[in-house]
């Protein structure tokens, strides 16, 4: 496991870099292949439908990890650890480089290190309630985020999570109810 953190870290590092850009260049390409990979995920999780128009957020830091938060919350929607914990290594990465995102990053930890899918559900719970927070402090470029909830969810405590789509996709039960919950809020 090490040794394949020791690989994996810095890939995922390199991505990072990239998928923020510099700056300088064209950021046309960077939101591209972000928004080519964040509708992937979603036509994936979603079975051929689309998101609704690409979502940037004004902080690039926080956009780049937004994006890898879409890849967790569609792994643990899947019922995928392997892939949830590829996610969280990547968001734990990203939110270091954000003042305030602390928790996240100590989440992101817990998920990785995670053996049981029901402890990165649990860990994801806090990890998106701060995650949602920093979302509403930066505010949108463009596009609109759904804030969820599902009162079912963590043994009836209920949880709540952030979707590009109007559409309930459950990221707490997957397959068992995907479909449990509501549109709490719109982020605009």
């Amino acid at each position: 496991m090490k040794q394949f953190l020791k690989v994996v870290i810095p890939a995922f590092s390199v991505l990072f870099i990239a998928a923020c850009g510099d700056g300088n260049s064209n950021g046309n390409t960077d939101n591209k292949d972000s928004a080519s990979h964040t509708g992937h995920d979603e036509m994936k999780m979603e079975e051929g439908k689309t998101s609704s128009p690409a979502v940037k957020l004004k902080d690039d830091k926080l956009n780049a990890v937004y994006q890898h938060y879409v890849h967790l919350t569609t792994a643990l929607t899947n019922g995928d650890m392997a892939e949830a914990k590829v996610a969280s290594n990547a968001i734990e990465a990203g939110a270091k480089e954000i003042p305030g995102a602390e928790t996240v990053v100590s989440n992101a930890t817990k998920i990785t290190a995670a053996t049981d899918i029901e402890v990165q559900r649990t860990a994801y719970s806090t990890l998106s309630n701060d995650f949602i927070a920093l979302v509403k402090k930066s505010g949108l470029n463009s596009g609109e985020l759904y804030v969820d909830y599902c009162p079912m969810a963590l043994n009836d405590k209920g949880a709540s999570w952030i979707s590009p789509n109007k559409e309930i996709r459950n990221p707490y039960f997957g397959e068992k109810m995907m479909t449990c919950g509501e549109v709490k809020e719109t982020i605009k």
